[in-house]
């Protein structure tokens, strides 16, 4: 089960200042609420390379076609569903030497495909990229480790974020003798939760061992700015 751990977080505090567009004419006071919760990413997404360079197109084209089908299939017979798997279609450039002086030397060309994967369960991560490994993918471009139910963790920060707001508000009313009044306005913007990125790697065996995204935790943020009335 996903471990959560809220944090209450410092925050900045202004007494009887008024918002920026608009003019407060009464006592008031503004607090900033923070709020953070902290998850164990069980999903992940991966994307890899297939780049093949030979004499001619034809060749190029048909080694990162192999690849990438040998790979594709592998993924079904794993289970993975067609929905979770993005292809991109084959890239292939002309690859010239360039004497001094000289014109230009065709030498060959060079194809590459991408293929993205939407692991939905994390312990099955370095199974799929084993699987890619030994289908013959020369590259992992990056991996992305996330949380599959978001919405539930950031409204969990949200309210968190609320609930600072809220303490902070009635700890300065009562430390200058001043009763607290209604909510006068609500200032929020949405804090964008960041994924956790690992680098791009070469696949070799040696390097596939590593489990430390194992380790690894997203913390999910959310702020919000609310003015209160003070009572005289």
């Amino acid at each position: 089960m996903t471990k959560l751990s809220l944090i209450a977080v410092c925050s900045s505090l202004m007494l009887g200042v008024s918002a920026p567009a608009l003019a407060v004419d009464f006592p008031h006071l503004t607090t900033s609420g923070y709020g953070e919760v902290v998850a164990k990413p069980d999903m992940a997404t991966f994307s890899v390379s297939v780049v093949e360079s030979t004499m001619t197109a034809e060749q190029a084209k048909s080694k990162v076609d192999d690849v990438v089908g040998r790979f594709l299939n592998s993924l079904k017979q794993a289970g993975v569903a067609d929905s979770n798997i993005a292809s991109s279609n084959l890239y292939l450039t002309p690859q010239y030497h360039y004497p001094k002086d000289e014109k230009p030397e065709l030498v060959g060309y060079r194809a590459s495909r991408n293929v993205a994967v939407t692991v939905k369960d994390i312990s099955k991560l370095n199974q799929f990229l084993e699987v890619a490994l030994v289908d013959g993918i020369n590259q992992i471009d990056n991996i992305q480790l996330t949380v599959s139910d978001e919405a539930i963790y950031q409204e969990q920060a949200r309210q968190a974020a609320i609930k600072d707001a809220n303490q902070k508000a009635r700890s300065l009313a009562k430390g200058f003798n001043r009763d607290l009044g209604d909510v006068w306005e609500i200032r929020y913007n949405n804090s964008n939760t960041q994924p956790v990125l690992l680098k791009s790697m070469k696949m070799d065996s040696s390097r596939m061992e590593s489990d430390s995204y194992q380790d690894a935790s997203i913390t999910i943020r959310d702020r919000v700015e609310v003015v209160y009335k003070l009572e005289d």
